[in-house]
């Protein structure tokens, strides 16, 4: 007999494959998760894999990987099995080599149908026919042949009209046995979808705690705006200062081009007082006095153009202060700007949180839906494996009423 491992957390998809694959034909060997099917593979052969992707401790790549590291099973096929089939999961199960990836629930044959697929595939060996249940009808002729028997007859008839309506009942309870087991691996899809969700989750908050540290930053940048812009309220009130000493420097020049004025005036009474002898002495005098005051007017000239020359290199520092201040106002827009972008992040972490709680509160019912699924699947077990006994025995009633006949 073909043997087949199936390996999933969820003990009602292990109940629905299970189902579906001794059904046509197969020996199952299930496993709760990674960590038993890794023993049992260490120590069996099967001759197919089926292994849920998302499980607690080794997942179903893991399962695959060791599936494929090992030589006595490097021919086995690997079905997985996963609630959510993307092209994530079809790129991680294509890197460990897996055989294919079926989704969950699964529809119909779906799982018999793909194992079927794999096992032809596999060298030298073949895939087991179906199983095929048909009923056989015995037709029973009640013909009794004394009055001994009617009792018995009437017995046979009542057991024969129930053995239908348990067949429809026991049809019944099948199928609604099966569409629990389906929604119920609905509700495992589901969950791997909050898993993923989760991890998500995880990464916003890797996110949010990366601006937060961007906007501690962003403080500190914008308190040494501030003490620049200090400095540079400084220096415009020095520039300001400067501007009122260079306007007395203007006005002490504009002194010196009058005196210059007077000088040449007095050159030229110098000139009539040489003339005039009797004043020689007086226009000496005031000549040496004008010479003095020549190179002092001199001298305050040298510092004037030296202090002019000061007031250039400060007005140029200022130019430069005010680019640099151009530059500073444009860097602060912008930060403004990111820190904005920086709030509205984390308001979508905010909301991505009360998302996730929704989602939390959700999973929580979830799980209590699957907890009552799993009850209602196994009380539909209990009531099949009654209605078998119930239909074993009448089975043997008929039997015996059926030899009783032919002995006469």
């Amino acid at each position: 007999m073909t043997k087949v491992l199936i390996a999933d957390d969820s003990i009602a998809v292990r109940k629905v494959a299970e189902r579906l694959l001794t059904e046509a034909g197969f020996g199952v060997t299930l496993a709760a998760n990674g960590e038993e099917a890794l023993a049992y593979l260490a120590k069996e052969t099967p001759d197919l894999v089926v292994s849920d992707v998302i499980m607690p401790d080794k997942s179903g790549y893991e399962v695959c990987a060791f599936v494929r590291a090992q030589r006595s099973l490097a021919n086995t096929p690997v079905l997985l099995i996963s609630g959510i089939v993307n092209d994530e999961v079809t790129k991680q199960a294509e890197s460990c080599h897996a055989d294919g990836v079926l989704k969950k629930p699964f529809q119909g044959t779906s799982l018999k149908d793909r194992v079927v697929e794999l096992l032809a595939k596999r060298p030298g060996a073949a895939a087991p026919a179906a199983k095929s249940v048909e009923k056989v009808a015995v037709p029973i002729e009640l013909t009794p042949s004394a009055r001994g028997r009617d009792e018995e007859m009437e017995i046979y008839q009542k057991a024969a009209a129930r053995v239908k309506p348990l067949e429809e009942e026991l049809l019944v309870e099948r199928d609604r046995a099966i569409r629990s087991a389906q929604r119920v691996t609905q509700l495992e899809g589901q969950l791997d979808s909050a898993k993923e969700l989760e991890s998500m989750l995880a990464s916003e908050r890797e996110q949010v705690a990366l601006l937060k540290t961007q906007l501690a930053e962003a403080g500190a940048v914008a308190a040494q705006v501030q003490e620049l812009g200090t400095t540079l309220q400084k220096e415009r009130q020095a520039s300001a200062q400067q501007a009122v000493r260079l306007t007395k420097l203007q006005h002490e020049a504009s002194r010196v081009q009058e005196l210059e004025a007077t000088l040449n005036a007095e050159r030229q009474a110098a000139a009539q007082l040489v003339e005039q002898m009797a004043e020689m002495e007086q226009v000496v005098i005031r000549s040496q006095a004008l010479e003095k005051q020549l190179l002092q007017e001199q001298e305050r000239t040298s510092d004037l153009t030296r202090r002019v020359a000061e007031s250039e290199q400060v007005s140029a520092q200022v130019r430069m202060l005010e680019q640099a201040l151009a530059t500073e106002q444009q860097t602060n827009r912008d930060r403004i700007v990111r820190l904005s972008e920086v709030e509205r992040t984390a308001q979508k972490a905010q909301d991505g949180a009360s998302l996730l709680q929704t989602e939390r509160e959700r999973n929580s019912l979830l799980m209590k839906r699957v907890a009552e699924a799993e009850l209602a699947a196994e009380q539909a077990s209990k009531r099949f494996e009654e209605m078998a006994t119930k239909l074993g025995e009448i089975a043997g009633l008929a039997s015996q009423l059926g030899n009783g006949k032919r002995r006469p």
